[in-house]
């Protein structure tokens, strides 16, 4: 589909961050009911070592020069799945089209360049879309798999410390070999999950920003007989609330309370530190137990994530 008339495209540049921040809160405020992104995220996108702006971003502007619309393509599995984010205001479905296909095609090149035979687009949309997802229909995308945000309040006198089960011990994550050891667990926790991405070490600590992280907020747990067997990865950079980003606990020790506490564990971690209120993401497929454990342990829902899907030819 061709570019409407008057409107311009271009890449982006670091320099963009805070006006494409702002279209992103303006899409938010659409579909969540409130600005939900902040500037160093923005940033942490335009400036990661794996984008090459000049091919890999675009910006979206009206007649009038407004930005209306943004779109990136990210290559973080060095393989066939290729990760694609788009934010357009309501309005202008053609010019998202016109979008999507760039996106598209450049999607495909970059798993070709990693020698797949196909490329696997994900797209991320908000479960109530300021998108028209029947346009995004007719160009053979599908939705596959959704997740929710689950939000918690927290408090000291209401989240105390937990007690540990019998054998555990808890360490903050310190040396470089802590590191190693939450990739491996990572790795081997989130094996069987859905769009489960097998990443080297170095690989890994490229796409999560691990030079910059705070690796006191990432804990490891050693259990008695079996050495390490769980990881906390959490974050506390957001305004709004603190997040987990991951618990994982080996497939062999499920259902002996360690994923509980883990959680009991972020939520009195948090309230000690001053935080209101705590969040994570799951995805509701999940098979082991986890949407039902956050429910019962006080998480409830703020909104919710599609992943839509385009398989695509790299010839």
């Amino acid at each position: 589909m061709a570019l409407p008339d008057g409107m311009t495209l271009r890449p982006a540049a670091v320099d963009d961050a805070e006006a494409v921040c702002a279209l992103l809160n303006r899409v938010d405020e659409l579909e969540v009911g409130r600005a939900f992104t902040e500037l160093h995220e923005v940033e942490d996108d335009l400036g990661h070592v794996s984008v090459d702006l000049e091919r890999d971003s675009w910006l979206l502007h009206d007649g009038d020069g407004q930005l209306i619309g943004y779109g990136i393509v990210r290559d973080r599995s060095a393989g066939e799945r290729i990760n694609l984010d788009q934010y357009l205001l309501p309005g202008h479905t053609a010019a998202g089209l016109h979008l999507f296909g760039l996106m598209e095609a450049r999607g495909a090149e970059l798993a070709r360049r990693n020698g797949a035979e196909r490329a696997v687009l994900h797209l991320m949309l908000n479960a109530q879309p300021a998108f028209d997802t029947g346009a995004l229909g007719g160009r053979g995308w599908r939705h596959v798999r959704r997740h929710q945000v689950l939000t918690r309040e927290v408090d000291p006198k209401a989240d105390p410390f937990p007690e540990a089960p019998a054998g555990l011990r808890l360490r903050a994550c310190r040396t470089e070999e802590d590191r190693r050891t939450v990739h491996r667990l990572l790795h081997e926790t989130f094996a069987e999950h859905y769009d489960f991405q097998d990443r080297s070490y170095e690989k890994w600590c490229s796409d999560t920003g691990a030079e910059s992280a705070d690796w006191s907020l990432v804990w490891i747990a050693e259990l008695d007989g079996h050495g390490d067997v769980a990881v906390l990865r959490t974050r506390d950079e957001r305004a709004d609330m603190a997040w987990a980003s991951n618990i994982g606990v080996r497939s062999s020790l499920r259902g002996r309370g360690l994923g509980a506490y883990l959680l009991r564990y972020f939520f009195a971690f948090y309230a000690d530190r001053g935080r209101t209120r705590v969040g994570l993401g799951v995805d509701t497929g999940n098979a082991t137990g986890a949407p039902a454990l956050y429910r019962n342990n006080g998480m409830v829902l703020d909104f919710a994530v599609d992943t839509w899907e385009l398989i695509v030819p790299v010839g």
